[in-house]
Order: C-alpha cells, then structure tokens, then sequence
C-alpha cells in the first residue's frame, strides 16, 4: 500500500511537467495548413507538367524561336481592294433597290426590236435609276481605263488615287458634253425623239458595259499577268462588239426617220463619237506626263 501510494506521488509531478512543457510549446496551426497546400501544389503541379510534356503540339521539348514584329506596309493591293470593293457594294445596293429596273435593262438589251416596247417606256420613266447606273458606268469605265492605262505601262504606278480619279471624271465629261450636244442638236433641227431614241440606246449600251466591267477591273487588279493580258484582249473585244451593236441598233431605228446611207451615219459616229475619245486621250496623257 506504501509503494503504491509512493508511486502515484512520484507519477503525478511527472504528469503535471509534461503537461505543462506541451502547452508551452507553441503550435503554428497556419504553418501545418500551408506545408499540406504547398504539397497538394507540388504533387498535381508535377502532373501538370507531365501533361505539359506529353502535349504534341505545345512542343515545350523544342528549341526556343524568338518571333520578330514586322510592322505590315501598305501596299497597292490594299487599296484595289477597298475601291473594288466600294464598286462591288455599290452594285449590289442598286441591284436591291432597283431589281425591276435592272431586270429590264436586260430584258431590253437582248429585245431585239425597241418599237413600241412597254419596258422601254418603264425604263424611260425610271429617270433616277437611269442617273444612278449612268454614273456607275462612269466610275466602272474610269477605273478600266486606268487600269489599262497601267497595263500598257503609259503611267507610273504611283499616285493611284489622283490618276484614277482623273480617268472618271474625264470619262463623264466626255459623255455630258455629248449629251449636251445631242440634245441641243435635236432641239434645233426638230429631230427631238430621233436624239432621245438615239441617246437612249448609247446610254443602254454603256449601264450593260459598266455592269460587265464590273468582273473584269477585279481580274485586272488581282491577277498575274497572263491572266491580265487574256482579260484585257476579251474586255476589248467585247466593248468593240458593243459598240457596233450600238451601232447597227441605232442605224436601224433612225435609218426611216433621217434617211442617211450606212456610210453617212458610219461618218457620224467616227466624227461625233470617236475623235473626241482620241483627243481626249491625247489631252490626258499630256496632263499625266507633266505631273508624273
């Protein structure tokens, strides 16, 4: 019973000391939570680099390429692009706008006889749209002639905007000037419906060439060479074809009403229609090789 109660005064001292050095030692419960984060970091870190690795098209086992900045110029490509594509959008707005109109532009064109033709008076009638495709025709006829210009090398490749810009406006002086005169031709000769019905056709033709040149100043400005030069030759055939449709129609409708040979009228159209065009041309190039 002595050494029993000797051993529980000698056990509890001990008891007391350990329990009290323990609480003495201070416990960072923070550190513990940050040592079990740090190796969940590590152990799934691991396996995402693993993964990293074994990634076929991250290729991190490469070697290293340092990629430069180059600062992208602009070219003339650049803006044939945006002005083609002005040209395009604005065809396509009077396509929406006026469907009817432009369907029976067409359906006019291929009609072989113009007497007494409804949709030749719808298209009469149709003095806005009329405007609208006249003009288009000066800007697709402008932008051709430029880019022949620049196909057969008679300007600089440089100052595309002023030289193209002349071209159009050149062109629709061109086509005032001769409506100005046909219309005052027929007022004082009396020939007033003769110089409409003429000038109708001339202008028929032109809304279907500006439309059909259209496709061709794309191949024009995009196109490698040889490419150019077939577009160029078909572009020229075509128009030339045009013309003498133009032509033939109008010595058709007007050969009652004037009374003229085919050789008197072929005189008229030389002297009234294509001395003009060359001597222009001729002014224009003047212009351009002083200011090139």
């Amino acid at each position: 019973m002595n050494r029993v109660f000797l051993f529980i005064l000698f056990l509890f001292p001990t008891i007391l000391f350990a329990q009290a050095h323990e609480d003495s030692i201070p416990v960072n419960k923070d550190s513990l939570n940050k040592f079990a984060a740090t190796k969940f970091i590590a152990k799934h870190d691991s396996s995402l680099q693993r993964l990293i690795q074994a990634n076929y098209f991250l290729n991190t086992k490469g070697d290293p390429i340092a990629m430069k900045n180059i600062v992208r110029k602009k070219t003339t490509q650049d803006i044939f692009f945006s002005i083609l594509l002005a040209v395009a959008l604005l065809l396509a707005f009077f396509r929406f706008f006026y469907a009817r109109y432009f369907n029976n532009l067409f359906r006019v064109f291929f009609n072989t006889s113009l007497r007494q033709s409804q949709l030749t008076d719808q298209l009469l009638q149709a003095k806005l749209p009329s405007l609208l495709f006249n003009l288009f025709f000066i800007i697709t006829g402008g932008i051709y002639v430029y880019f022949l210009l620049r196909y057969f090398d008679w300007v600089a490749p440089v100052k595309i905007i002023p030289v193209m810009l002349a071209c159009v406006i050149c062109l629709g002086a061109i086509y005032f000037i001769k409506f100005i005169v046909l219309k005052f031709t027929g007022w004082l000769t009396g020939f007033k419906e003769v110089t409409n019905t003429y000038l109708f056709i001339i202008f028929l033709i032109n809304k279907i060439v500006g439309i059909l040149l259209v496709p061709v100043i794309i191949i024009l400005a995009f196109s490698e060479y040889e490419i150019v030069r077939s577009a160029v030759l078909i572009s020229l055939l075509l128009i030339g074809l045009l013309l003498l449709l133009r032509f033939f129609r109008s010595y058709g409708l007007l050969q009652n009403k004037l009374k003229v040979s085919h050789f008197q009228f072929f005189l008229y159209i030389v002297g009234i229609e294509v001395v003009p065009l060359l001597l222009i041309y001729k002014g224009l190039m003047i212009l351009l090789s002083k200011n090139l």
